[in-house]
């Protein structure tokens, strides 16, 4: 564990770099289905050189989330023209091999929807045709899209951070990792669900319930303490007994608490999706280049305003509250500790237990962000929340919130600039160079100096 004052400047300075970026969410999944939807205009519209004011936006008031999800809308006005214009595409739920998304319907207000013959007839004209004529670029584009992908790394690094300190806050405690912290995210999910629909059935509809603030801040305390107490209970249960046990025995016993939960969900709930109806769908133009514009979604805010505040609580509470000092304490020397008065037991269950509700709350912004869960979810991004921890400095608590921002910005930009496909092999290829040239992480301390 890092000392206070260590860990308050460092927590300061990532909190203030999340605040700053608060207001600059975004979404950028919705610049290739654009791009694509914008290809039929050259041959729809006859005048497709002259287009503009062309604006891209989710097509909203659909009750099927997957639909909302994967759809863009158009709305466009000729110059010289007074009308304005709309194509709709819908597109597959899943990227093809070579990145671009397969269209599924097709909508004009001029033509209305296209059959599968006329779809067909419209790829082969825009073969016949070629590339679609350039537009004037706007020298400020490339700057505009390299800002939304800055944003949109900062939405997919808050989850990330808010499971990274709990894989650090176990590690720093008692110097094992905790494998089973992505199913404790997959949990806090399924609960985010069973609990959001039961308050849909009592308060009407689920979206205008959800949208109350001091019901979204009910559900992220319950779901966190269900799951906080969840992870108590493993602490007393699971790895208590085994704590002075040889290493491996510790690691098969998370390894096996991890394929518990999820074979026990997977039982339970099933094997199919569980989708919510979309709950945060506002959308804000931030930045305008003329020909590219930044966007910042309701839902993008919720997300990273509540990852951190949640990450500046528990800064605030390892740096200056007696919980946290007893938790770096137990993390320093656990048996000088115990001959001070502390209990050792009752501040390593505590851990468990904060550790699983920031879990938990990750798993809870996931779910109502995405919209889907189901029981794999934790697998994949559990072990690159760990990759961020490890990065940042397995056991610094700063240090794994730096990691959640490496490890997003990479998998945003690869993304944005190669091969979709790649990012989690450029992820866990920057995982084995740092564990290669840099053990301890970016932030954490080298081993045999003092520990």
């Amino acid at each position: 564990m890092t000392g206070p004052r260590h860990l308050l400047r460092a927590g300061l300075a990532c909190l203030l770099l999340a605040l700053l970026l608060v207001p600059l969410g975004g979404c950028g999944t919705d610049i290739a289905r654009s791009a694509a939807c914008e290809r039929f205009l050259s041959v729809l519209e006859p005048g497709y050189a002259r287009i503009e004011s062309l604006r891209w936006r989710h097509h909203e008031g659909t009750l099927n989330p997957e639909d909302t999800l994967n759809n863009v809308r158009g709305e466009y006005r000729l110059t010289g023209s007074g009308l304005t214009r709309w194509i709709r595409c819908d597109f597959a739920a899943e990227a093809q091999e070579d990145g671009s998304f397969a269209l599924t319907r097709l909508e004009t207000d001029r033509e209305g929807v296209f059959s599968p013959v006329q779809r067909h007839m419209l790829f082969l004209a825009l073969r016949l045709a070629g590339p679609a004529p350039d537009r004037p670029a706007s020298p400020w584009q490339p700057a505009a899209y390299f800002l939304q992908q800055l944003l949109n790394a900062l939405t997919v690094a808050s989850p990330y951070a808010l499971l990274a300190v709990g894989f650090t806050l176990i590690y720093g405690i008692i110097g094992r990792i905790n494998f089973a912290f992505g199913e404790m995210a997959m949990l806090g999910a399924y609960v985010t669900v069973l609990l959001a629909v039961l308050v849909g059935e009592a308060g009407g509809a689920l979206g205008g319930a959800l949208n109350n603030p001091l019901l979204l801040l009910g559900l992220l305390i319950a779901v966190m303490a269900i799951t906080g107490l969840y992870g108590w209970q493993t602490e007393r249960l699971v790895f208590r007994p085994l704590r002075h046990s040889p290493s491996h025995a510790v690691l098969i016993a998370a390894i096996g608490l991890s394929i518990f939960l999820q074979e026990g969900v997977r039982l339970v709930q099933g094997t199919r999706d569980r989708w919510l109806q979309p709950v945060f769908t506002g959308r804000y133009r931030i930045a305008d280049s003329g020909d590219f514009a930044v966007y910042a979604s309701l839902g993008q805010l919720i997300l990273i305003a509540t990852a951190s505040l949640l990450l500046a609580v528990l800064l605030t509470l390892l740096a200056r509250h007696r919980i946290g000092r007893a938790i770096r304490a137990c993390g320093e020397d656990a048996r000088m500790t115990a001959l001070l008065g502390v209990n050792v037991n009752r501040t390593v269950a505590l851990c468990f237990a904060i550790g699983s509700a920031y879990a938990a709350a990750a798993g809870l912004l996931l779910a109502l962000y995405y919209g889907g869960v189901n029981f794999h979810m934790g697998f994949l991004i559990g072990f690159k929340a760990l990759a961020a921890a490890i990065i940042g400095g397995i056991g610094s608590v700063p240090g794994a919130i730096l990691g959640a921002l490496v490890v997003g910005m990479l998998e945003t930009f690869w993304s944005a600039y190669f091969t979709g496909a790649y990012k989690d092999v450029s992820v866990f290829a920057l995982l084995a160079v740092i564990l290669i040239f840099r053990p301890h992480g970016l932030l954490g301390r080298p081993p045999g100096r003092g520990d």
